[in-house]
């Protein structure tokens, strides 16, 4: 079988007979995809890059395009100007609350990836009583909705003071029942039982094994966890903007201040949108080698 027999759609095999006599050959057709394999990729990619494009046209207009039947769907020439109001505005704190993003969405996707990590291996790979049960409880946790612990919440962190402070919305996201979860199931399978027996005759300790063994086979699916619990708490809205005060916001909390006045210029809105945006387009342009690799390796595995 050749390359140019694979590009072409075809692949051949020659059949060998107990006897070592060459049978006929069976040609395989199909190896490359089909023309709506392609329009249908290409319906979703356009689906996908609309909203932001369209963000990205009304907020290189001004306050008249998005009311403006007529308006051409050719961006104009007032993003930067509406990026350096939205920056520019004291009342949004753009710089402190793009800060406060990145530091909280860093914080928090490290420390579930680690805890993750940590718990699905003893989930996984170690025996214990009540280890299935355990494991039962953590998933149904995933059921109680967010909203039904805001009020405790708030009591708490009102008790000792941490309202308004950035690690409120912090501490209480540092693990994430989902994480362990997908952990769990992922070195359940990656990683043989055989593999860390040996590890263990030769005289690694379980920390060593795990060291060693656990995380390297467990790279790509925590690439991936990384990348979406970072996502998740980018642009998570509900809980920082009840704890957070107006000078101390993150990202998503500043951009609703945009639109607290009683006319609302919707250009500087979606420019903020956008700008909100490109952090997150940087990081999948930067880690979607590692993101590609963990989906097709749960792929491979499922």
């Amino acid at each position: 079988m050749t390359a140019q027999q694979i590009a072409g759609g075809e692949a051949t095999a020659a059949v060998i007979t107990p006897l070592g006599r060459r049978g006929r050959t069976v040609r395989i057709r199909g190896a490359r995809p089909g023309f709506w394999v392609y329009a249908g990729l290409a319906v979703v990619l356009v689906a996908s890059v609309f909203p932001l494009y369209f963000s990205f046209l009304i907020g290189s207009g001004d306050a008249s395009t998005l009311r403006d039947p007529s308006r051409s769907w050719l961006p104009g020439g007032n993003f930067f100007a509406n990026a350096a109001s939205v920056m520019n505005d004291p009342a949004v704190n753009f710089w402190l609350a793009l800060w406060n993003s990145v530091w909280s969405s860093t914080v928090i996707a490290v420390s579930v990836v680690i805890f993750s990590t940590l718990a699905g291996w003893a989930f996984a790979k170690l025996r214990f009583r009540g280890g299935p049960a355990l494991l039962a409880f953590v998933v149904a946790t995933m059921a109680v909705p967010q909203q039904l612990g805001v009020v405790p919440l708030y009591v708490l962190f009102s008790e000792i003071g941490w309202t308004g402070q950035i690690g409120a919305i912090i501490v209480p996201a540092l693990t994430s029942a989902f994480g362990v979860f997908w952990m769990t199931q992922y070195l359940r399978q990656a990683v043989p039982d055989e593999l860390i027996e040996a590890a263990r005759v030769d005289g690694a300790s379980m920390i060593r094994t795990f060291w060693t063994v656990g995380v390297t086979a467990a790279r790509p699916a925590a690439a991936m966890l990384f990348l979406f619990t970072f996502v998740t708490a980018w642009n998570n809205f509900f809980w920082p903007f009840i704890v957070l005060d107006r000078q101390n916001p993150t990202l998503p909390v500043a951009l609703s201040l945009l639109q607290s006045n009683y006319f609302v210029d919707y250009s500087i809105v979606l420019a903020g949108v956008v700008l909100a945006t490109l952090p997150l387009l940087l990081l999948f342009l930067v880690a979607g080698r590692q993101l590609v690799s963990g989906i097709m390796a749960g792929a491979v595995k499922g």
